[in-house]
């Protein structure tokens, strides 16, 4: 079943961080069957805070997700992104179930 990895960027707080950030995580999907369902576009906050952005990453399942996750190419990464900004980061497993 398909897991969907959510980032919601609360806010940047170093924009030369954010800046490393956006040069390595490239690298770190290679190798990964990851999608891009949704990536920092256009957004309308309907209910609650507003935010700055949000991304999100489809993967085949958890699983694969998580490898992509603790992978040390992302992990490298990631150190730039929590030194840039405040996010919330979310992995949910999808549905296969399409109610009519």
């Amino acid at each position: 079943m398909s897991a969907y990895v959510i980032f919601i960027r609360e806010s940047v707080v170093d924009a030369a961080e954010m800046d490393k950030y956006a040069q390595t995580a490239p690298a770190a999907r290679a190798g990964h069957d990851i999608a891009r369902v949704a990536f920092y576009g256009k957004l309308d906050v309907l209910e609650g805070a507003a935010t700055d952005g949000v991304a999100i990453l489809r993967f085949p399942d958890m699983a694969a997700a998580h490898a992509w996750y603790e992978s040390p190419a992302y992990q490298e990464a990631r150190q730039h992104r929590l030194k840039g900004a405040k996010y919330r980061l979310l992995l949910v497993e999808g549905s296969d179930v399409n109610p009519a």
